[in-house]
This record gives C-alpha cells, sequence and structure tokens, in this order.
C-alpha cells in the first residue's frame, strides 16, 4: 500500500471520529472527494430536480473532472486533518 493510499484509508477512519458533524457543504466536498479518489471521474446520468440531494452530490463530483485519484486522496487527508484541527472554512 503506497503512502498515500495509506493516509487515505486512515483520514476515511478518523473522519467517523470527528467531534462534531461537519457542515453540509463541508459533507459534500468531503463526499466528491472520495468518489474522485475511489471512483475517478463521474459517470451516469445526472439526476433530475426531484433528487435535489443527489444532483448536489453529481455535481460537486463533477466539479473534480480530471483530478487524478491520488490527488483527490490527498486532498480528502487534507480536509480531515483540517476538520480535526477545527481550521476548515
Amino acid at each position: 500500500m503506497s503512502e498515500i493510499d495509506a493516509r487515505f484509508a486512515q483520514a476515511q477512519d478518523e473522519v467517523r471520529q470527528l467531534p462534531e458533524r461537519p457542515s453540509n457543504l463541508t459533507l459534500l466536498r468531503l463526499y466528491a472527494l472520495f468518489k474522485q479518489a475511489t471512483e475517478g471521474d463521474v459517470y451516469g446520468d445526472k439526476p433530475g430536480l426531484a433528487d435535489i440531494v443527489g444532483k448536489y452530490k453529481y455535481d460537486a463530483w463533477a466539479a473534480l473532472k480530471g483530478t487524478s485519484q491520488d490527488t483527490a486522496k490527498h486532498q480528502y487527508a487534507e480536509l480531515v486533518e483540517s476538520l480535526k484541527n477545527g481550521t476548515a472554512s
């Protein structure tokens, strides 16, 4: 396992142990980074207006199109670290 893979796996454990639930926008960012890191670029049809949460998730993931999986893993780990330290915006 590479260093970035180990750090990403550790961040996945740490995000579940945060003392406070992140804001919805931060959760959306975590979701998009996780999907990009594990599956790559967005695929499938964009959800319609009836599925507003699905639409936001799709759009957040689509915004990362072209981002490498290792870069997404690094950004995910950095975001979790900032949440742990209380420095996330």
